[in-house]
């Protein structure tokens, strides 16, 4: 389940913008600098981004230091320049509406429950959760259950099907196995399983609207079993998917494997950022800079804040830890909507989004994907 990252107010020495033709000199640092003020949801305001800054992706070109110096600026500047001209032809969903929302379903009172249910919402854990073998072990438990629940959920990811009766069965196998669905009671969020259709971009809440064939659906699962959350989300197909939106579909589950394949203990953080930008760059599509991966363990959500863009933010990782990444990509503007639940967040162009999650441990030679299991 990602979470929120702000953009503050950008000055000169951290973001500059130019114009095309590249400029003469190319010498000074220039990327968006995010920050995490709070935890999910961060109440973000586009209204607080000048419109020059908004208009930056399509109208400008960003030069990032340590890239890989002038000339992938010019890759850059030429693949945006050729998606201006050159269109993707995006078929429009009918705009998502919400249906009619239940209440929380029910938890035995013997199910151990986190410590934010009943409460404010939680402030962001500074620390990295690394774990001894013991953590390990529970880690490993948790990310099983949640990757069974979550593709169990697929399973029922059909027509006239609606996204609450899906909420109903992965709550009941969850409590089944003697969880807690994270998501429940999280900063007040009413449901055990975020669903995400179409152009939401994640943190969708179930409801009564039923799933059209050529919808994609992400479903995100968390879980809480003895003491540790184990998180994965996958973008599944409904019937008849266009072409368009399932090659979206596949390339962002491409990213997420290739940002995987580059974690190890003493990689840093931004080569995640990279690896995915890259890949999704290559075909068109926008990455969202809004939603980041986070640390996860006894805390639901901890410091490392994973971002999915080209950064130069430092850190590096250390073997023991876990966390998630969960790239969003989209076909249309990476700029959102969010609605009155304070949750629900679209395109704000209506185009469709794609997501997968996986929750990793570092080891010394590379990355252990525990949210899988052996069939």
């Amino acid at each position: 389940m990602a979470f929120t990252a702000s953009l503050p107010r950008l000055s000169p020495s951290s973001l500059q913008l130019s114009p095309s033709p590249l400029p003469s000199s190319f010498s000074s640092s220039v990327h968006v600098e995010s920050s995490l003020s709070s935890f999910l949801p961060l109440h973000f305001s586009l209204s607080t981004l000048s419109g020059r800054y908004r208009r930056s992706r399509n109208n400008f070109v960003i030069y990032a230091k340590k890239r890989s110096g002038l000339e992938e600026a010019m890759r850059i500047r030429r693949q945006r320049e050729l998606q201006k001209t050159v269109p993707v032809a995006v078929e429009k969903f009918t705009p998502l509406r919400r249906g009619k929302v239940s209440g929380p379903l029910s938890v035995p009172e013997e199910i151990l429950r986190p410590p934010y249910v009943g409460s404010s919402m939680p402030a962001l854990a500074r620390e990295h959760q690394i774990h001894d073998s013991e953590g390990i072990a529970r880690m490993k438990a948790a990310c099983e259950l949640a990757a069974r629940v979550l593709d169990y959920a697929g399973t029922l990811v059909k027509p006239s099907v609606s996204t609450n009766e899906i909420d109903i069965a992965v709550h009941q196998m969850i409590i089944d196995a003697g969880a807690y669905p994270s998501p429940l009671g999280y900063g007040g969020f009413p449901k055990s399983v975020c669903t995400s259709v179409n152009e939401c971009m994640c943190h969708g809440i179930p409801d009564s609207r039923q799933l059209q064939d050529g919808d994609i659906i992400n479903i995100d699962v968390t879980v809480y079993l003895n003491g540790y959350h184990g998180d994965t989300s996958k973008t599944f197909l409904c019937g008849n998917v266009n072409e368009i939106t399932r090659r979206l579909v596949k390339v962002t589950e491409e990213c997420l494997e290739k940002a995987i394949a580059v974690c190890k203990d003493g990689s840093s953080f931004k080569s995640i950022g990279k690896q995915i930008s890259e890949h999704a760059e290559s075909y068109g599509y926008g990455v969202v800079d809004r939603f980041v991966g986070h640390g996860v363990g006894t805390v639901f959500h901890s410091e490392p804040v994973i971002y999915h863009y080209c950064n130069d933010k430092p850190g590096r990782m250390v073997e023991g830890e876990t966390f998630t990444i969960e790239p969003i990509l989209t076909l249309g503007s990476i700029d959102c909507i969010e609605w009155p639940d304070n949750w629900t967040t679209l395109t704000d162009d209506g185009s469709p989004a794609a997501q997968f999650e996986h929750t990793i441990l570092i080891t010394k030679t590379g990355a252990e994907i525990l949210t899988k299991y052996e069939s």
